[in-house]
């Protein structure tokens, strides 16, 4: 079974690809029932349907291709509560050749955008009404068409009034950064406020020892409203003192812009004045010797938040904060600015030694529901090379979708690279942003939902489908999103319900209705059904049926949201607890014979990626700052199971002179004199050069004609990584390093310690100073265990 095939077709990939008849049997897997759910992924062939979708009556599932239907009498039955609906009238033509899309049999994943015009390679709107027309039918259907005269002019009002208006942007600006890194960013802020399209709304807000709102709508002068970086302001006070009348909170998916304020309009109107007050931001308080910057971070994005809350309802916008360094004042205080005083580490966070660490993180809390309740997406861009408080706001940051990156400096690469791909536009000219998710889970009713793991938030809405054991973001069966991109990927969480028996080799579904604003504001529904089957106890499509890539990944995500509340080791020994009997209930063996045990090919690979999972930088924090390990985990969190498998467990490459490049093991044995190492570990990418390689290319033989080979050999590598850097965002950091050197051990602290200085023979292999189990010492232990009775 192909699971990255299934995945480009359904956007899922499950643990289980089969799922036991009973509550005791599913449990009994260890792992449990779980899907990897990316959205909004990226289909060449998706259809683009410009109507609304029909929904069942009763349990509100879309029309679908698991639906069954009687032509003559224009009834369908739902496949998930087996309820009858009529079509609308607008379905008049339906028949067996006569086939709308969402009827297709091959099309499970659809997408609805009311109102909108659609050209070739989906339905197209023509006169007045709309055909849907395909250049190829699946299944060999006619290419007769279905009149559906009266959907041509549907689409809300919501749609309607929104499409006026773009994003909203506030950019939260700290105005104590070093004159280089000041330059830097501003050069990326006007380039960013250039590609902007011309109907979004901007803000600036800059900060110290106090925050400052710019008016960009007042053109006589530079004219601000300053607030006191140490006060709490509610959203009720800082519309106030910005001004803003108070109206009613305006319902979901409507947008009302205040007139007369200066303070978010749209970039159309105030290009010049914003491009002024970026180009007229300065440092202007000068910093004691022996103390930090003032910095009130948490009172800027409280402000910035008011001020959003104030003007617009449940639409799209962002907070996109440009920080270099922590907050030394004020509400989501870091540090305070006495350099006597270190900022706080993991340990300090263990020992209960991090003053303003609690009351931040609860601090950031608050903020984090408003942000939710608001639609509100908060970016944070940390450039330093000290920690910013990136751990604090790490809540408000996920919970809301954002983005998070930490980067040495705003000159950077990294920076300019990350802030450039997530302003890029569609072939339409729009941003490539969505806002204002939601995304909605419908199942058959012998399936409960548990949770999510992901960045979403619960809207706690339940129904007889919702299980009272929670996973995660739990106790519903809706959850919202605030902005989510094509890899955002969500870990769902399921559980079979023992209020009923299932009969094995029954189907059951799951259907993902996914709702959202593109960039140009418009409202779409991304609907994704998928259907698998029963089956008992000990099938065989059980094992077969296995995805130990997905599963390694929800393995993962349990992890460090275990982590969240658990000492390393308490995670740790959960982890093994479950590998242990996940190896005894599906490895072949002789009871109390290590030497017997052996796991087939579907389950091999599993162990070995529980290895790499227990000695990553998620659970393992030993070299990381709490910053590093916030940003870690929030990536993590939301990235696809390819990507999280590279997190996990590192790729290395190998090229030699012997031909292309080969993939090798992720074990210091592979160090070589005479090869270069590609190591991807996808926070950052490594070329290893072997010493003899160092060596020629030290030498300048590489610029030899006689040696064009050489030459060839350590352009390839560049090359492939630079084309890891382009493609991913946040742009990994690229080291380049020689065998033996300091920058080596980026690469080999994630290797296999399979040679250390406790080794016998060492065969002229590296060695790796270590206490750590290797991989064929952690099997053997695990082999041991295992058949245990």
């Amino acid at each position: 079974m192909d699971f990255v095939e299934l995945e480009a077709i359904e956007g899922l990939r499950w643990a289980w690809n089969s799922w036991p008849a009973s509550k005791p049997d599913s449990t009994a897997l260890i792992i449990p029932l779980s899907i990897m759910c990316t959205p909004l992924m990226q289909q060449p062939e998706l259809p683009i349907l410009s109507y609304e979708p029909v929904v069942c009556s009763q349990c509100a599932a879309v029309l679908n291709p698991y639906a069954r239907v009687q032509y003559a009498s224009r009834i369908w039955f739902c496949p998930f509560c087996q309820h009858k609906n009529s079509f609308p009238s607008s379905y008049a033509g339906i028949g067996e050749t006569n086939l709308p899309a969402e009827l297709f049999p091959t099309y499970s994943v659809v997408e609805y955008a009311p109102g909108r015009k659609i050209t070739s390679g989906g339905p197209s709107s023509t006169g007045s009404g709309l055909n849907l027309s395909y250049k190829s039918r699946p299944n060999g259907l006619s290419s007769s068409s279905l009149s559906l005269s009266s959907m041509a002019s549907v689409s809300s009002l919501a749609g309607l009034d929104s499409r006026s208006i773009g994003p909203a942007f506030v950019f939260v600006v700290d105005a104590c950064s070093a004159m280089d890194e000041f330059r830097a960013l501003k050069n990326e802020l006007m380039r960013v406020i250039e590609q902007l399209p011309e109907n979004a709304l901007v803000s600036l807000v800059t900060f110290d020892s106090m925050v400052h709102v710019h008016d960009l709508g007042f053109s006589e002068c530079s004219k601000v409203v300053m607030f006191h970086g140490e006060r709490e302001l509610s959203s009720d006070q800082t519309q106030q003192f910005l001004g803003f009348k108070h109206t009613k909170p305006k319902p979901l998916g409507t947008t009302s812009i205040l007139q007369n304020q200066g303070f978010l309009i749209p970039v159309s109107e105030c290009e010049f004045n914003i491009t002024t007050a970026i180009e007229e931001i300065h440092c202007s308080h000068e910093v004691k010797r022996g103390h930090r910057p003032q910095r009130c971070t948490g009172a800027a994005i409280s402000v910035a938040i008011g001020l959003l809350e104030g003007c617009l309802g449940n639409t799209g916008s962002r907070i996109m904060v440009f920080t270099s360094g922590p907050a030394t004042l004020g509400p989501g205080i870091v540090v305070d600015s006495d350099l006597s005083n270190s900022i706080r580490t993991h340990r300090d966070l263990i020992n209960g030694c991090a003053p303003y660490y609690r009351k931040s993180c609860s601090f950031y809390k608050r903020l984090s529901q408003r942000l939710s309740d608001a639609s509100i997406v908060l970016d944070l861009f940390a450039c330093s090379l000290d920690q910013v408080g990136s751990a604090e706001l790490k809540d408000a940051v996920e919970r809301s979708g954002g983005f998070m990156m930490l980067a040495e400096s705003f000159e950077s690469s990294q920076f300019r690279s990350c802030l450039r791909q997530i302003f890029t536009r569609d072939e339409e000219g729009h941003l490539n942003m969505y806002f204002d998710a939601t995304i909605e889970v419908v199942t058959t009713k012998d399936l409960k939902i548990c949770g999510a793991l992901g960045p979403c938030v619960s809207l706690q809405r339940k129904n007889n489908l919702v299980s009272s054991d929670e996973i995660g973001e739990g106790g519903t069966f809706i959850w919202k999103l605030g902005t989510l991109t094509n890899k955002t990927c969500f870990a769902f969480f399921f559980q079979v319900s023992d209020e009923q028996e299932i009969q094995p080799g029954s189907a059951f579904f799951i259907q993902f209705i996914t709702r959202y604003r593109n960039g140009s504001m418009g409202i779409r529904k991304r609907v994704t059904t998928a259907a698998r089957r029963w089956v008992g106890k000990r099938a065989p499509e059980i094992d077969a049926g296995f995805d130990q890539e997905a599963a390694a990944s929800v393995m993962a995500r349990l992890a460090i949201d275990r982590a969240e509340g658990h000492f390393a080791r308490d995670v740790i020994r959960w982890l093994d607890d479950a590998l242990i009997r996940f190896a005894s209930k599906f490895g072949d063996y002789v009871p109390e014979d290590p030497s017997s045990f052996r796991l087939s090919s579907n389950f091999s690979l599993y162990p070995q990626f529980m290895y790499y999972l227990r000695r990553s930088q998620f659970i393992d924090v030993f070299n990381s700052t709490p910053d590093e390990t916030a940003f870690f985990r929030l990536m993590l969190n939301r990235e696809g199971v390819v990507s999280s498998l590279i997190m996990i467990q590192p790729t290395l490459f190998e090229y030699s002179f012997d031909g292309p490049p080969v993939p090798v093991l992720l074990d210091v044995r592979s160090i070589l004199p005479d090869v270069i190492l590609l190591f991807d570990s996808y926070f950052y990418v490594v070329i290893h050069y072997g010493s003899k390689i160092a060596q020629w290319r030290k030498l300048g033989y590489d610029k030899d004609p006689n040696h064009e080979n050489l030459r060839k050999l350590l352009e390839a590598p560049e090359l492939d990584a630079e084309q890891l850097v382009v493609e991913r965002v946040p742009a990994p950091k690229l080291i380049r390093c020689d065998q033996h050197s300091s920058q080596a051990r980026f690469l080999l602290a994630k290797l296999n310690p399979s040679v250390t200085q406790n080794s016998t023979y060492t065969n002229g292999s590296d060695i790796i100073f270590t206490d750590d189990l290797s991989l064929q010492v952690f099997l053997d232990h695990l082999q041991v265990l295992a058949v245990q009775d």
